[in-house]
C-alpha cells in the first residue's frame, strides 16, 4: 500500500467515525437537555471537499483546502429529515453554505450533495453567513443570512465593513433564486422572516445598527412589514424587545431562528450580548408574542436561558452561543441547534409545553438587586408549605 494509499484510509476512517459517533443526553436543568458531543464539526465536512484525491497531483494526501469551524447553521425539518443549513467557515475566512442531515436531530449528520452554489446580486459579497430558513406560507422556503462587504468609505482601513441582509427562497433547499438585498437605513446583520403574513404583509424581525459591530442608536429587535419580499425595503422600524443596562442583553440582541407557533402564543428564541473583561459574552434567552400580535411581548423571563458550559467556552470566538435554527416537531418535541465559540454545532431537546412553561412561569428580571432579592424571598415564602420554614 503506498503512502497515499495509508493517508487516504486513515483519513476517510476518521471521518467515518466521526459521522457514525453516537450522541447521548446529559442532565439537565427540566427546561432542556444538552448533548454529550457536537453534532457537525469541521471533521465532519467530507473529505472529498478537502483533500485533492490525485495521487499524481497530491502523493502525500495533504488536506488542499481545510475547514476552520462549521457553526451558526438555521434549521428546518425537511422530507422526515433533520437538516441544517451550516454556515461553514473556511481557514481563508470565507463562509459558505452546505446542507447537512441527519434521520433523528441528535447525531448522523452528514453533509449531502455539495456546498450551495449561492447567486449573487450585482454588488457581489465579500462574505454571506448565518442563514435563517423559513418556511413561509407563501410556499416558498426563504434564507434570509448576512452578507458582509468592505466599507468602502474607508478605504484606508481593511478591518471597515457593512453589513445587510441578503434574501434568497427556494423549493427544494439546493437551488436557490437570489433576490434584492433588504433596504434599510441601518445595517442589519441579524434578520428573520416570521412565517406567516401578518395583514397581508411580510413581517421581519432585525437588529438595526449604527455599524457593523457597534449598535449605537439600535435599541435592540425590531419589527417590520413590508409589502414586497422580492424588493423588500424597510421603511418604519419598531423596537418589540429593548436592550437593558447591566442586563444580558446590554450591548445587543438579536432574533435567532423565526419563532415557533403554540397555542399560547409565539416562542422566541434570541442572542444577548454584554461586555465583559474577556471581551463579549453571547447568551440565548427567550421571550413570547401574542398569537394574534406577534410583535406584542407576552412574557419574558429573566436572565439566560442558555449560556456557555466546559468545553463550550473555548474556541474561535471565546464565550459565545449563538443560535439561529430550531425544530419543533408534530409530536411537541423542539430541538434547539446552537454554536458554541463560533467553532460548533450543537443540540439541545426541549418540548413545546416545557418551553411555554418556561416563558409564562419565569420571573422577569426586575433590573435592580433589590428587585431581584424581593423576587427570591417571594419564591422563599411560597415554598416554605411545602419545605417548612426557611
Amino acid at each position: 500500500m503506498t503512502y497515499f494509499d495509508k493517508r487516504k484510509s486513515m483519513v476517510e476512517s476518521q471521518y467515518e467515525a466521526v459521522i457514525n459517533k453516537p450522541n447521548k443526553p446529559i442532565e439537565g436543568n427540566g427546561i432542556y437537555e444538552r448533548y454529550e458531543n457536537p453534532v457537525i464539526t469541521a471533521q465532519s465536512v467530507p473529505p472529498c471537499w478537502r483533500y485533492d484525491y490525485n495521487p499524481a497531483t497530491n502523493p502525500f494526501f495533504m488536506e488542499r483546502i481545510g475547514v476552520n469551524a462549521t457553526l451558526n447553521s438555521g434549521a428546518i425539518k425537511w422530507n422526515g429529515r433533520y437538516v441544517l443549513m451550516v454556515r461553514v467557515e473556511g481557514m481563508d475566512r470565507k463562509s459558505y453554505f452546505a446542507l447537512a442531515e441527519s434521520p433523528n436531530g441528535i447525531d448522523h449528520f452528514r453533509f449531502v450533495g455539495r456546498p450551495i452554489t449561492m447567486p449573487d446580486t450585482d454588488n457581489p459579497a465579500t462574505n454571506v453567513y448565518d442563514m435563517r430558513l423559513t418556511a413561509h406560507e407563501d410556499g416558498w422556503v426563504y434564507g434570509l443570512f448576512c452578507v458582509e462587504r468592505h466599507d468602502d468609505s474607508c478605504p484606508s482601513d481593511l478591518s471597515a465593513a457593512t453589513a445587510t441582509c441578503g434574501i434568497a427562497r427556494t423549493k427544494d433547499l439546493v437551488n436557490w433564486e437570489r433576490l434584492p438585498d433588504l433596504k434599510s437605513r441601518s445595517q442589519q446583520r441579524n434578520v428573520v422572516l416570521h412565517p406567516e403574513f401578518v395583514d397581508g404583509k411580510y413581517a421581519l424581525y432585525t437588529r438595526p445598527q449604527d455599524g457593523f459591530i457597534d449598535t449605537g442608536s439600535g435599541g435592540g429587535i425590531g419589527w417590520a412589514l413590508v409589502d414586497d419580499i422580492t424588493h423588500a425595503e424597510i421603511t418604519d422600524e419598531t423596537i418589540i424587545d429593548a436592550r437593558y443596562y447591566h442586563t444580558i442583553k446590554e450591548v445587543k440582541n438579536g432574533e435567532g431562528p423565526h419563532p415557533i407557533k403554540t397555542p399560547k402564543g409565539w416562542l422566541h428564541l434570541a442572542h444577548g450580548v454584554r461586555g465583559c473583561a474577556s471581551g463579549l459574552r453571547y447568551v440565548l434567552y427567550m421571550y413570547m408574542t401574542a398569537l394574534d400580535e406577534p410583535w406584542r411581548k407576552i412574557a419574558s423571563p429573566g436572565g439566560y436561558f442558555m449560556a456557555p458550559v466546559g468545553e463550550e467556552y473555548m474556541g474561535d470566538v471565546m464565550n459565545v452561543l449563538f443560535s439561529n435554527g430550531w425544530i419543533a416537531d408534530e409530536d411537541g418535541m423542539v430541538y434547539i441547534y446552537y454554536a458554541s465559540s463560533d467553532t460548533r454545532m450543537h443540540v439541545a431537546t426541549s418540548t413545546i409545553d416545557r418551553l411555554v412553561d418556561y416563558c409564562l412561569n419565569t420571573p422577569e428580571d426586575k433590573l435592580t438587586t433589590t428587585e431581584s432579592v424581593r423576587t427570591i424571598n417571594r419564591l422563599i415564602d411560597a415554598n416554605e408549605r411545602f419545605l417548612g420554614s426557611l
